[in-house]
């Protein structure tokens, strides 16, 4: 059955058949809830008041962002805007990448300005329809940015501690006086020892009763127990105020004199997100020495020709994967394997401020130099951060080379979602014995692979 209220997100669906974009209507003026009769459904769609104010919300650019951080404004408050213009270069934890807009405009109000962050929903700018909304949508943009309501909030909290205030206990308390003298055996049998009248001693036991303390108390005598149990007490309370300047120092170190703390960027905070979820992750992993004397060949023939050594080492990664599928499936829920269809190779790129993995989709349908081709435009887009998502998350066997740089051997961390990653160590000269026991030099390569 229908509802019988206008709803107030009726104008934005009636006016507009998009609906998965970063902008979504906004009444200008608030609906009045009103009872449409039944008999007339009609009428609920000619009442209904047309928005002209829409919020810009911040976009989910990739599966793993929770955030955007905005990194410039192209346009500015008061540029007309058409539909399919970049308005703002929002930075993603992969790649920083232009957000168009989906409808035409003036951009009334920037919400979030340049170098802030916003969760993934929240609006960002304003945009109007007409000149006449531009300063009714700077209201809405300055009433949103004022949490001055929320400033209340820690005064009623601390209200109520005055109230938490128990010490009225302790007089409850009271000695009590019993109507007649009510005594433990040994603390008659004290009193008779130490001459005290047992009905001058007041008792602290239940219901008042004289125990043997109290005897020894009246007697003047300091009982054994009591003295321990005094002596004790500084011991026992003195450690803990001891142990507690260990503990704040141990979670929180004195910084260095002359150390600054720098927080990480937002593909840093994605890196270290993903090696923590890749630690979670069972693994073992698996070292074999390479001969690459036929490899380094190969190379140094095809060198002139554009051909990377990375990509010799995708199209080689591609082809034995094709011979063992099970390396490029993955095992998300321990009960099942995931057998990937295509063989997407993605190769770690160290950047600025972090690192990133383009992807090779089908490298093993590619030929070499169309592989090749294809590595050097998605590391210059890498480098300048205008990887789209489909481009870096799509991967399903990683390949890390650290090879250029001398390193002979290293352990590469698994990402999360894939089911191996092999790290590539440097060629280099190595003294080897073959079966008749005869030396020789070759080059040799290690390789280690997480699984």
């Amino acid at each position: 059955m229908a509802s019988l209220f206008l709803p107030t997100t009726l104008s934005a669906t009636s006016n507009s058949k998009t609906t998965l974009s970063f902008s979504s209507s906004l009444s200008s003026t608030p609906l009045p809830f009103r009872r449409i009769p039944i008999s007339n459904p009609r009428r609920r769609y000619s009442s209904a008041i047309q928005s002209k104010i829409r919020e810009i919300f911040m976009p989910a650019l990739s599966s793993t962002m929770t955030e955007g951080k905005i990194v410039s404004w192209i346009k500015s408050e008061g540029d007309v805007l058409s539909k399919g213009e970049s308005v703002v270069v929002v930075e993603s934890d992969k790649a920083d990448m232009d957000v168009e807009t989906f409808y035409d405009g003036i951009l009334a109000a920037i919400v979030v300005g340049e170098g802030e962050t916003a969760p993934i929903g929240a609006p960002i700018g304003l945009l109007a329809e007409t000149e006449a909304e531009v300063a009714e949508a700077k209201a809405k943009a300055a009433k949103s940015n004022s949490p001055a309501a929320a400033a209340p909030i820690p005064q009623e909290i601390s209200n109520p501690a005055p109230a938490v205030s128990p010490p009225p206990s302790p007089p409850s308390k009271a000695v009590y006086e019993p109507r007649k003298t009510v005594a433990t055996p040994n603390a008659k049998k004290l009193a008779k020892q130490h001459k005290v009248k047992i009905e001058s001693v007041v008792g602290t036991g239940p219901f008042g009763r004289i125990t043997a303390a109290d005897v020894e108390a009246a007697a003047g005598i300091k009982p054994a127990v009591e003295t321990s149990n005094v002596a004790s007490a500084p011991v026992t309370s003195s450690p803990p105020k001891a142990a507690a300047p260990r503990a704040v120092s141990a979670s929180s170190p004195a910084p260095i004199p002359g150390s600054s703390i720098v927080p990480f960027t937002t593909m840093q905070s994605a890196v270290a997100k993903n090696m923590i979820e890749s630690l979670s992750v069972p693994t073992f992993r698996v070292g074999y020495p390479v001969i690459t004397d036929a490899l380094d060949a190969f190379y140094e023939k095809v060198k002139p020709k554009g051909v990377t050594m990375t990509a010799i080492l995708a199209k080689a990664a591609a082809m034995a994967l094709v011979q063992h599928p099970v390396v490029n499936s993955t095992c998300k829920d321990g009960k099942s394997f995931t057998y990937n269809s295509n063989i997407n190779i993605a190769v770690a790129v160290a950047i600025n401020g972090g690192l990133i993995t383009p992807v090779l989709p089908d490298a093993d349908k590619l030929d070499l130099y169309l592989l090749s081709q294809k590595w050097k435009e998605l590391v210059d887009k890498a480098r300048a951060k205008q990887l789209q998502p489909h481009e870096y998350n799509s991967g399903t066997f990683t390949l890390s080379n650290l090879g250029m740089f001398g390193v002979d051997r290293f352990d590469a961390i698994l990402p999360p979602g894939q089911g191996a990653i092999m790290a590539v160590g440097a060629s280099k000269p190595t003294v080897l014995a073959d079966k008749d026991g005869f030396f020789s030099v070759k080059n040799k390569m290690l390789n280690h692979a997480p699984l």
